[in-house]
């Protein structure tokens, strides 16, 4: 894609989430995102609905999120920093989350350090292209500036939980 188009395009995308939160049409094409994802339909494998109850409403809060592998591990970045809204509702949830894409699945995602977020935010921008207007750095970043911006962008192991045997019906158990 050329420079110049594709330095529109980037603006235009960060226009739709002044401040770091979406905007009105950034809400609508994410709820719009999170139900196709969440079905599965006619979107990339890592492309995910993380549902999470909400801090304030103790609702279930849907949002479109793009998982990036590295290894046996799946993580979850936030393109917009600490700011998101996902990432204070994951913590005060404990981490307590469910990922669906055609079947959901309840997860626990933990806190990755700081120190250890450049290769996942290496792998994360190559996955994911609607993240990069959003973020100061690029898959082909140096380590420098990869550990640089790893503090303001959070990210979280994706671990699996697991029914508990005998315990009472529904409970979920930490695996891992």
């Amino acid at each position: 894609m050329r420079r110049w188009l594709r330095d529109r395009l980037y603006a235009a995308k960060r226009r739709m989430y002044p401040d770091d939160r979406p905007g009105r049409l950034a809400r609508w094409l994410n709820r719009l995102d999170a139900a196709q994802y969440g079905a599965g339909l006619l979107s990339p494998r890592r492309a995910v609905t993380l549902e999470v109850t909400g801090r304030r409403t103790g609702r279930p809060i849907s949002v479109p999120v793009v998982v990036a592998t590295l290894g046996d591990d799946r993580y979850l970045v936030s393109m917009l920093g600490e700011r998101a809204n996902w990432v204070h509702n994951v913590r005060a949830a404990g981490g307590r989350a469910v990922l669906r894409r055609g079947r959901r699945e309840a997860v626990l995602l933990t806190e990755v350090p700081a120190e250890q977020r450049p290769p996942v935010l290496r792998r994360y921008l190559r996955l994911a292209p609607g993240a990069r207007p959003h973020m100061p750095i690029t898959a082909g970043s140096s380590e420098a500036e990869l550990r640089t911006a790893a503090s303001a962008f959070p990210v979280f192991r994706v671990r699996p939980r697991t029914a508990v045997r005998g315990g009472p019906r529904g409970a979920l158990r930490d695996h891992g």
